[in-house]
């Protein structure tokens, strides 16, 4: 156990912040903050400054024409600061993606078993049994999340709280309208008294038409996700490949006209313009910010939302530009001997 890490990672949080971020993580499913991880991670972050600035500011500082000791003082809070904050920002945004794509998983996972669940429920309200134990009869280890929610809804109800409003609270901690318009529906019949079952049974057949609907759209949509997908990972690489080959090509020919120009030659050509190298540096940069983009734009069309996109998101930067490297190595061979340059292009 790190000493003080809990004590930190409470120090570091706002009381006032402290509500959201709980009910943050139990969305994900954590019962309790973990808030001696954010102490850890507070101390790696100062193992990681104290590293950066040790081989890569302290020289540059000591480097610098008036070093005076006020002056390396300042130089080396400031830099601390800076450094200490972009790695905390880093690590947080980096667990605030991370539990976002689990409480999305988490909240995929609820609807996906939802109409199985509401079955059970059904059939159990048929039995006999009142709305209540229909529900707590009808949690099965299988179920997984909505499993565990549920229970959690029974211990709410069994410790004096209201069914209704423990319902309404589980349906409001994940931004779901299938799970919170389905149980809208049966509280909303729970509550006029009357038949429930039949209520459950068109909510049961309103879920699986809606996962249909959706299923026929996600197949309609394949082919444009897969032409997104070829143009960001293959033929947009294989482009700007192909034109920095093209640009050492030009930068030949425009050298060779430039020695002619002493003839006096009206058109005078510079090949300084634009640097092969600078152009190879923009490309990667285009790439990468064009699969960024294109994989929230397949989300988009295949789930309807972005948080799905952020798994392709690595899928597409890495394979875009690798990619953009492959076509390098083979137009490098093709144009290596026909340039006015020469062999040797990189």
């Amino acid at each position: 156990m790190v000493l003080f890490a809990e004590e930190f990672g409470k120090a570091f949080i706002f009381k006032k912040f402290r509500p959201k971020i709980r009910s943050f993580f139990l969305k994900a499913g954590y019962e309790d903050v973990p808030y001696e991880l954010f102490g850890i991670l507070f101390y790696i972050s100062l193992v990681l400054t104290y590293f950066i600035y040790i081989l890569a500011i302290y020289p540059k500082i000591t480097t610098l024409p008036d070093n005076g000791g006020l002056t390396l003082m300042l130089l080396t809070f400031i830099s601390w600061v800076i450094v200490q904050i972009i790695i905390l920002f880093t690590i947080i945004m980096y667990m605030y993606i991370s539990l976002n794509i689990k409480v999305y998983s988490r909240t995929k996972n609820i609807e996906y078993i939802l109409p199985d669940y509401l079955q059970i429920v059904s059939s159990n309200l048929k039995g006999g049994l009142s709305f209540e134990k229909a529900l707590w009869s009808a949690i099965k280890p299988e179920f997984g999340v909505i499993a565990k929610e549920i229970t959690m809804v029974s211990k709410k109800v069994m410790t004096g709280n209201d069914l209704v409003e423990a319902l309404e609270e589980f349906t409001e901690k994940y931004d779901s309208p299938i799970l919170k318009r389905s149980f809208d529906l049966i509280i909303g019949e729970v509550e006029s008294g009357g038949k429930i079952a039949e209520i459950v049974d068109r909510v049961i057949d309103n879920i699986r038409k809606t996962k249909a609907l959706k299923e026929e759209m996600n197949a309609a949509t394949t082919t444009y996700m897969i032409f997104i997908g070829a143009i960001v990972i293959v033929i947009a690489p294989g482009l700007f490949a192909l034109s920095y080959y093209l640009l050492h090509v030009m930068i030949g020919f425009s050298s060779q006209l430039s020695s002619l120009n002493s003839a006096n030659m009206p058109i005078s050509f510079s090949s300084d313009s634009v640097k092969p190298e600078d152009f190879k540096t923009f490309a990667i940069a285009a790439v990468i910010i064009t699969s960024f983009f294109s994989s929230l734009i397949t989300s988009l069309i295949e789930k309807g939302d972005f948080k799905g996109g952020i798994k392709y998101i690595p899928v597409f930067m890495v394979s875009s530009v690798l990619f953009y490297f492959i076509f390098l190595a083979i137009f490098g061979y093709f144009f290596g001997g026909i340039t006015p340059t020469g062999a040797g292009l990189t």
